[in-house]
């Protein structure tokens, strides 16, 4: 009887363990401004954006905001929490400000802030922002005005330096405008009556000159005997970049000579040709204006020329990887 009563106590146990228990689980009750999306306005637009943490709920909502200004931005960015009045740090009433780069160029989005942040659920944030389409227009034509003021100024002041100067400023100025377009389009939407000609004009300007200077600019490359097969290579690399290659006397000639001595070596059946190639260039003037030195190793198991040989084919590895500026030493 005894042994009867502790069985039938371990099942009872058991079968207890074994009962399913229910958990009412009360549905979550959504924010209305999340259920019904506040819609933008003349004078002000609104976005609304998800989510897996408040940040990548942000660069949503800017990308969402972007969009109706035919923009796409990414979401990379860098947010500044600005605590309103009566708030602590730690709340969500916080207003977050930020520039966003956009995919195709440099646009920006300020005077942003947002007015709604919720956490919706395990790793699901939901928050609302608004900008001012009046503040964002006139801070997107300050940057640029601004950006076009910086250039006048390097630009005067660049008038006497060397064609290779000119032209690095010149390259620069043209991408750091890459954006003008788009941001014109968005200056437009957010202020119909704007009118961006004269940008137009000045961005076509500099296009211009960058082309002339390009056009009167000229490179000879020279080696000596060791470096000779290396000539073509940098040659090749400097035409890619629409570069002329003659021999010149003008102000805007660059020389560039290579020089290497070869090493043989043997490893595992391979014949080796180790070299360390330097690369100097001058202005018509004969002042270096740029320097580097590479080490490469060409190898054959058909013996040391072959391997030689090889040393051209391993540089035109290496100025595809790391650019023909970078293999010479030369901002270009």
């Amino acid at each position: 009887m005894k042994y009867t009563m502790s069985f039938l106590l371990t099942l009872f146990v058991l079968s207890g363990c074994g009962a399913t228990h229910q958990i009412n689980v009360k549905p979550k009750i959504l924010p209305s401004w999340y259920t019904h999306p506040k819609a933008s306005t003349a004078t002000t637009l609104y976005s609304l954006g998800e989510g897996q943490t408040k940040r990548e709920a942000i660069a949503e909502a800017l990308s969402s905001m972007a969009s109706t200004l035919s923009v796409k931005i990414s979401s990379s960015f860098n947010a500044k929490t600005v605590v309103r009045e009566g708030t602590t740090h730690n709340s969500s009433n916080g207003t977050y400000r930020s520039e966003i780069q956009s995919d195709v160029a440099e646009i920006r989005i300020s005077n942003y802030e947002v007015i709604e942040s919720k956490s919706l659920g395990f790793k699901h944030y939901a928050v609302v922002i608004k900008s001012d389409k009046q503040k964002l227009f006139k801070s997107m034509k300050q940057e640029l005005d601004q950006k076009f003021f910086m250039i006048d100024k390097n630009e005067e002041s660049l008038k006497h330096a060397g064609a290779l100067k000119q032209l690095v400023f010149y390259r620069k100025s043209k991408n750091s405008l890459k954006s003008l377009p788009n941001t014109l389009i968005v200056m437009n939407v957010l202020k119909p009556s704007f009118e961006g000609d004269e940008y137009i004009r000045s961005s076509q300007l500099l296009s211009e000159q960058y082309q002339d200077i390009v056009q009167n600019m000229s490179f000879s490359v020279r080696a000596n005997r060791e470096a000779k097969n290396l000539q073509a290579v940098v040659s090749s690399a400097l035409s890619e970049k629409r570069l002329r290659i003659k021999e010149s006397k003008s102000a805007s000639h660059y020389s560039i000579f290579i020089y290497a001595k070869i090493v043989r070596a043997d490893a595992y059946g391979f014949t080796l040709a180790r070299t360390a190639v330097t690369f100097t260039t001058k202005n018509s003037k004969g002042v270096v204006v740029g320097t580097n030195k590479v080490n490469i190793i060409g190898q054959s198991s058909q013996g040391y020329d072959v391997a030689k040989q090889n040393l051209s084919i391993k540089l035109t590895q290496l100025i595809k990887k790391e650019g023909i500026a970078k293999v010479l030493g030369l901002d270009i």
